[in-house]
This record gives C-alpha cells, sequence and structure tokens, in this order.
C-alpha cells in the first residue's frame, strides 16, 4: 500500500457545497474518499483511451431467448474472444428473458469492441459495460 499523502485544493463556496452533497448522497465517509474514488475513476477511464491499457471488466446482457440464432451469436463471439473472456454467468429472468453476465480482461480497446458487439445483436434489450483498470496504479501484483 501506498504512502498518504496530504495536499490542499482551493475551491469556490458554492462548489464546494456542491461537492458536500454528493460526498452525503454517495455516503462518503470524508471528503478524502471522495477525491480518491474521483481521481481513480479519471485515471481509469483515460486509461480506456489507451489500446494497451489492461482492464477488467462485466458484460451485463439482458435479451429475448427466443430470438431466432441469438444464443448461437453470443456463444460464437465469445468463442471468438477466448483471450479476452474470462467467465460466464447466465440467469433466467422470466419464460423468455436471461440475463448474462460476462467477465472480460485484456486491452481496454479490445473489450470495448467485443462489448459493442455482443451489445448489438438483434434480440438485446440492454447491454452495459463496466470496466476498471486492471492495475489502477500501474503496477501488478508482485
Amino acid at each position: 500500500m501506498s504512502e498518504i499523502v496530504r495536499f490542499s485544493v482551493s475551491l469556490e463556496d458554492d462548489l464546494l457545497e456542491q461537492f458536500d452533497r454528493y460526498c452525503g448522497e454517495h455516503q462518503f465517509v470524508t471528503r478524502s474518499e471522495a477525491v480518491r474514488q474521483l481521481i481513480r475513476d479519471t485515471l481509469t477511464t483515460h486509461a480506456w483511451q489507451s489500446e494497451s491499457a489492461d482492464a477488467a471488466g462485466t458484460l451485463t446482457l439482458v435479451y429475448d431467448h427466443h430470438h431466432t440464432q441469438l444464443g448461437d451469436r453470443l456463444t460464437k463471439l465469445q468463442h471468438d474472444n477466448t483471450n479476452l473472456v474470462v467467465s460466464t454467468l447466465h440467469a433466467h429472468l422470466s419464460h423468455d428473458l436471461c440475463l448474462e453476465v460476462i467477465v472480460l480482461r485484456g486491452p481496454a480497446g479490445k473489450l470495448q469492441q467485443i462489448a459493442s458487439q455482443l451489445r448489438g445483436l438483434k434480440g438485446i434489450y440492454k447491454g452495459e459495460l463496466v470496466m476498471a483498470s486492471a492495475e489502477p496504479s500501474g503496477k501488478g501484483h508482485h
């Protein structure tokens, strides 16, 4: 774990009031926790812009499993990308609807590409990709 470093930030009164409301709404224990989270989010978003950034993510899909050949297309795209697909969870929501959560790991650009391909299949009602940098501090596990 890194050493904690203190620094100061100057803000206008109204911006600080908005930030304090944000901290309360999102139940941050301290302003420092909120700032840390915002910095991590910003750095992760910045890392996604790099094709080579190592990222992890989940793609959540809701779809009609009765849709012609959708299941086959979902399976084929995942099998064609076994280097990116870590795991898949499948759940039956109703007689017609399924939910699938696909765990992904690899270059950020590639994860966004496979997510777009899967979300774009006919019969997908909802598709949401949530990504995080696999190495937020730029350092790997030792």
